[in-house]
């Protein structure tokens, strides 16, 4: 009888398990899946706590601005490799207006920020403790970059680390 309850359990979190698989591979309700098939999307506006300073940046506020949205946490190694071509970009192109902005999802807030420090992150960093925004975007996975016009419609995005080749793409596309 016990044994009977314990193979029912472990079938039960098997069953459980698929379906988490299934809903998270089939789930194309956030806009990562649109712009992979070459639609030109809105992205979703937002307004997180600030990390590299005090207060909130609401993305819809930086309208008329390209921007380059980066999804990355202080324990994904890809993102360790790419944040000091993320900063370099940041420094080649803020005065031509492009906007950086990092968005640090489920992270602890010290830990992000020791990271930003030890990588030399001085462009825009954001919370996005729940992964709310992360879940509207419909990233897949970390880190995970959307190149942003400025109108405001995503043009480009990068699943996964970011290359010097994926960065000069997305940003001619959105200084256009």
């Amino acid at each position: 009888m016990k044994r009977a309850a314990q193979a029912l359990a472990v079938a039960a979190v098997a069953a459980l398990f698929v379906l988490l698989v299934w809903k998270v591979t089939r789930d194309d309700s956030g806009i990562s899946d649109q712009v992979a098939r070459g639609e030109v999307v809105a992205a979703p506006d937002f307004t997180l706590d600030r990390l590299d300073r005090e207060g909130t940046l609401t993305l819809s506020d930086l309208d008329g601005k390209p921007r380059i949205v980066n999804f990355w946490a202080s324990w994904c190694q890809p993102c360790k490799r790419e944040a000091p071509l993320l900063e370099k970009t940041w420094q080649a192109h803020r005065a031509r207006g492009l906007v950086v902005i990092g968005v640090d999802v489920n992270d602890f807030s010290g830990d992000a920020r020791r990271f930003a420090k030890r990588y030399g992150m001085t462009f825009p960093l954001v919370k996005d403790g729940d992964a709310q925004v992360a879940g509207e975007y419909g990233t897949q996975l970390l880190p995970e970059t959307f190149f942003v016009d400025r109108r405001g419609k995503v043009v480009h995005q990068v699943l996964g680390e970011l290359e010097q080749a994926d960065v000069d793409e997305g940003v001619a596309a959105v200084l256009r």
